[in-house]
């Protein structure tokens, strides 16, 4: 079994032409060089730092001694405090992760925001719960987007404009394909 501390090191020494070829294994649901999930959260968090956002690798919140908490990645960016949770599944996210990531919102400053990221998108209900989990804010990025975000180098331009258009119309499933981000 690969350590967190192996996937990081691996991670690390990627550059975007290297991520855009692991997202497309990813797409394919072929990553054998990973653990179930692995490959996309470790991806997610390797575009932000390669585009200067300060990463928070994959790490466990212990409450007694007891496990209470996975965090796939933490953020930071732009003044930005975001966390970070990745589902790479070949079906459409339902609401249970966007509940998970609701209550840890709710144990941490008001500030902070969380990104859900989906190889395969969210399904309607999800989509609609997002919207109104508030104080809490909650983005999604389908698995376009991400590929987008790869290709043009702009995932740290893109979760910013995520965020501005959240803020803005209360939308948290904004596609920032939508328009070229400079």
């Amino acid at each position: 079994m690969t350590t967190e501390a192996e996937y990081k090191a691996r991670i690390t020494s990627y550059n975007w032409d290297d991520l855009i070829k692991l997202w497309s294994e990813i797409e394919s649901g072929n990553t054998p060089n990973w653990d179930a999930g692995k490959a996309l959260e470790y991806l997610v968090l390797r575009a932000f730092q390669i585009n200067n956002a300060e990463v928070t690798w994959p790490y466990s919140v212990y409450l007694d001694g007891e496990e209470i908490e996975q965090i796939d990645g933490v953020v930071y960016a732009d003044g930005l405090s975001c966390i970070i949770e990745c589902k790479d599944t070949a079906k459409p996210v339902k609401i249970e992760p966007i509940a998970k990531l609701r209550n840890q919102l709710l144990r941490r400053p008001a500030a902070t925001i969380g990104s859900i990221f989906s190889r395969s998108g969210f399904t309607e209900a999800s989509e609609t719960l997002a919207g109104f989990v508030a104080p809490q804010t909650i983005l999604l990025w389908g698995g376009e987007e991400i590929k987008y975000s790869l290709e043009n180098e702009c995932i740290r331009r893109a979760l910013i404009k995520k965020y501005r258009i959240c803020v803005e119309q209360g939308l948290a499933n904004y596609n920032i394909k939508t328009e070229v981000l400079s």
